[in-house]
């Protein structure tokens, strides 16, 4: 399952506001359609969104190009706009700065042309590498079988170039008979848990139980799930996690009732820049989202709306977190210091 594919100078996207009613997908010739894609959710997920961006500026610096404009001069414009798509994950920032540090190194603009798309190629393969190597990582927590796991949102082959961070370990461990179902928290309000997680989870024959939000607690109480797995869109130094608006309530929870809470994801989610979680920028999305259901709307008109789309867990409520350099666990200051040391960061 592939969510991003380069081909001929196209981008083409797998819809994912069209899942699971139908399978779709979405030609990106400029880089203002790729910048609406991440901005509707078409495209979605930190590393995805990181990647997707990153053809989005070989697509802004090629139409420069053809129209004889100066690159160096207009294409960090390009690079703003498809910063400003959306705030909180910060794949997208540290693909783009990746991206533009390789202006430094060559010289004119056709050779800035031909860089730019081996940089994004390289960020895309590296992708599938790291997701990989999470997977792999992942399953060493599960030394003993497990009956079900429980996870919330989607941090699948969707959310990333392919095969996925939680789902990945997910897929890995019950490749090897770790864990015998999923359960899926639906994600309101725009249902990725219920129309994404289920579907990738029933296209691979992994058995998979959908629930409401607000069922999560009392599934942990009657000893139905046996561990939690999320991804990221953010990790400060501290080891506090932003990640899709309901994880945090899903970590008290997990405390609560003594269950391991994991987070998965690759070394590009973690913010060196960030002290803490408190400083993560959390994106407002629109308030139709939530007083409307399937287009139907669902409350009176005009109340006030609060929609944030991502919440911070903080470091203390989480188990480990999984990256592809392998498991860190706390106290998360000192591991993450220590492979910010070994392996670099922005």
């Amino acid at each position: 399952m592939k969510s991003i594919q380069w081909s001929n100078d196209c981008l083409c996207l797998l819809n994912q506001t069209a899942l699971p009613g139908s399978l779709e997908y979405i030609d990106c010739r400029d880089h203002r359609r790729v910048g609406e894609a991440i901005k509707r959710l078409e495209v979605r997920g930190a590393p995805a969104i990181g990647a997707a961006a990153a053809f989005g500026l070989v697509l802004g610096a090629r139409e420069l190009a053809a129209n004889g404009e100066n690159l160096r001069m207009l294409l960090p414009q390009v690079a703003e706009e498809l910063l400003n798509t959306r705030p909180t994950a910060v794949n997208l920032s540290w693909a783009l700065k990746r991206m533009m540090a390789v202006l430094d190194s060559v010289s004119s603009d056709a050779d800035i042309v031909v860089a730019l798309e081996q940089e994004a190629v390289a960020i895309m393969e590296e992708d599938r590498q790291v997701n990989a190597a999470i997977s792999r990582h992942g399953l060493e927590l599960f030394e003993q079988p497990i009956h079900a796991i429980l996870t919330h949102c989607n941090a699948g082959a969707l959310a990333t170039v392919e095969y996925g961070t939680a789902l990945g370990v997910i897929r890995q461990a019950w490749a090897n008979g770790k864990i015998g179902r999923v359960f899926a928290d639906e994600t309101r309000p725009l249902l990725q848990g219920a129309r994404l997680t289920v579907w990738e989870l029933m296209q691979d024959g992994i058995p998979v139980t959908l629930i409401t939000d607000n069922m999560a607690g009392w599934v942990m109480k009657k000893q139905m799930v046996q561990a939690v797995i999320v991804g990221a869109d953010r990790i400060a130094l501290n080891g506090d996690v932003a990640n899709k608006i309901g994880t945090y309530s899903v970590a008290v929870l997990a405390q609560k009732h003594n269950i391991p809470f994991y987070v998965a994801a690759p070394l590009s989610t973690f913010d060196f820049s960030l002290q803490t979680g408190d400083s993560i920028p959390i994106e407002e999305r629109d308030s139709c989202e939530v007083a409307a259901f399937g287009g139907q709307v669902v409350a009176p008109a005009g109340v006030e709306v609060f929609n944030p789309a991502f919440d911070v867990t903080p470091h203390e409520l989480i188990t480990a977190i999984i990256t592809e350099h392998g498991v860190l666990r706390p106290p998360f200051c000192t591991a993450i210091a220590s492979i910010q040391k070994e392996k670099g960061g922005k």
